[in-house]
């Protein structure tokens, strides 16, 4: 079984978000099940393609509408990431600095004929085409219904929705840069009134999955709008919660720690890494330190931060860290707080790969008040590393978190994305801090608990399987 993936991200090369940490770690474990993974993704102009070496094993033309790009595919000539990746170059559209900008319908429409028209050169075509989120939508629909590609229109696709808040519209007017297809199925990739590719993707695809089982629910009563969609389609639609890669987040291992540990020398690890960022960052080491990394959008919860941090510091008997940025008011606002609180708060704005795992290894509690979290890997990493998550019950935070109010439960949980549950949830976090035993306890048991790839992985090759007898 051969499986293609094609994204826009990609971690070690590109990331943005949690999609450059799937499609980086899903086909790893993949193959390590012993199937053959893959991953197509653009070639940008970033620090990881200035730093390194590349070949072209590929070198072809594809045309936007009335324009013609040339295009190279390359691969990373010291990779070693355990799967196959390969990176396509359109110079005049894709290599650029940036992953996501107000260009992208061009760049990625490119992307995607670029990677289709390489593949009808395969001898070996992939049993199955794995898509993720909208940058990569169009693909079912032009494996379907362009006359270029019916090659290709037998292998089975699979789209998987990371985030449906975002969809990639674009106007009709633009319709021109597909590929020729039969002007009677045009209502494929249209929903009310514009070009969706993700709309058309969960209409095209074989198969729809999201990152976790409660997102899925959740999208049939708020997508965006394709709520109606996704139920007129749920049959072909499951949700498979994402993992970790359990080799890269290993706090036994993990390069950038002070202090490695296990779930045997926990408290002496965690204490060195905790001892580390306190004294980095003019914090009470015996307070217990409340963080959040993450992208400061209200998706998030971001935006309440600010008066959140301000209500709760009133309380003179924690510390909050923030790793962070994504908007310039809020960025502000929580940069102000710090003369305010000397000593109990501080905040890296921006994002520092080293930091936050010794953040993860070093806090408390890591803070995750999303509104909108379709799978989330922070609480994966937090457990991982023997920090207590603080969630709000929602999507892939309410299939992973367990109340500490409940039987067997680990974390804390609250309902409502408001300034005050937010504020009484760091509270009991508190509370149970004071209670030292109980939190060693849990902080043991939450180390043992093991979201890695490999059930995941196997679910996606069972699926694969479905579509293949």
């Amino acid at each position: 079984m051969k499986i293609t993936h094609l994204s826009a991200e990609c971690y070690p090369v590109a990331k943005v978000g949690g999609l450059a940490d799937v499609v980086g770690a899903l086909p790893k474990y993949q193959n390590d099940a012993g199937f053959t993974a893959e991953v197509i993704m653009p070639f940008y102009d970033n620090k990881f393609t200035q730093s390194e070496e590349f070949s072209v094993i590929f070198k072809s033309k594809l045309n936007l509408g009335k324009q013609e790009f040339p295009f190279e595919i390359k691969t990373w000539n010291h990779s070693n990431i355990g799967f196959n990746l390969y990176l396509v170059d359109v110079p005049e559209l894709l290599f650029k600095d940036y992953v996501y900008s107000m260009d992208d319908t061009d760049r990625f429409l490119a992307f995607q004929i670029a990677a289709l028209n390489w593949m009808l050169t395969w001898d070996e075509k992939p049993t199955t085409v794995h898509i993720h989120d909208h940058h990569t939508g169009l693909i079912p629909f032009m494996m379907t219904q362009c006359s270029d590609y019916a090659a290709l229109k037998n292998i089975p696709t699979v789209l998987t929705i990371h985030n449906a808040q975002y969809q990639g519209w674009f106007s009709h007017s633009k319709v021109g840069l597909i590929p020729e297809f039969n002007f009677a199925n045009v209502g494929l990739i249209d929903w009310f009134g514009n070009i969706n590719p993700l709309a058309s993707a969960i209409k095209c695809a074989w198969k729809v999955t999201t990152v976790s089982p409660s997102y899925m629910e959740e999208l049939k009563k708020a997508a965006n709008g394709l709520e109606g969609l996704l139920s007129a389609e749920s049959a072909k639609c499951v949700g498979i919660l994402n993992g970790i890669d359990w080799g890269v987040w290993n706090p036994e291992t993990d390069a950038y720690l002070v202090e490695n540990y296990s779930i045997n020398t926990v408290e002496k690890g965690r204490e060195v890494n905790k001892k580390w960022l306190c004294s980095r960052y003019n914090l009470n080491f015996e307070k217990p330190l409340f963080a959040f990394i993450g992208r400061l959008v209200g998706e998030k919860g971001a935006d309440l931060f600010p008066k959140t941090f301000e209500k709760a510091l009133q309380n003179e008997n924690i510390s909050i860290f923030l790793l962070g940025s994504g908007n310039d008011v809020v960025e502000a606002q929580l940069i102000a707080l710090k003369k305010d609180f000397e000593g109990t708060y501080n905040a890296f704005i921006g994002y520092d790969e080293k930091l936050a795992h010794i953040v993860y290894a070093g806090a408390d509690f890591i803070l995750m008040p999303s509104r909108v979290e379709p799978c989330g890997l922070n609480q994966m990493y937090a457990l991982r590393y023997g920090s207590i998550p603080i969630v709000r019950s929602i999507g892939g935070l309410k299939d992973t978190v367990t109340d500490i109010s409940e039987k067997g439960g680990f974390g804390i949980c609250h309902e409502e994305v408001t300034v005050s549950a937010i504020t009484e949830a760091i509270e009991r976090g508190e509370k149970l801090f004071e209670n030292q035993e109980k939190y060693q306890k849990i902080r043991k048991k939450i180390m043992g608990i093991n979201h890695s790839w490999d059930a995941s992985a196997l679910a996606y090759i069972n699926l694969y399987k479905s579509l293949n007898q």
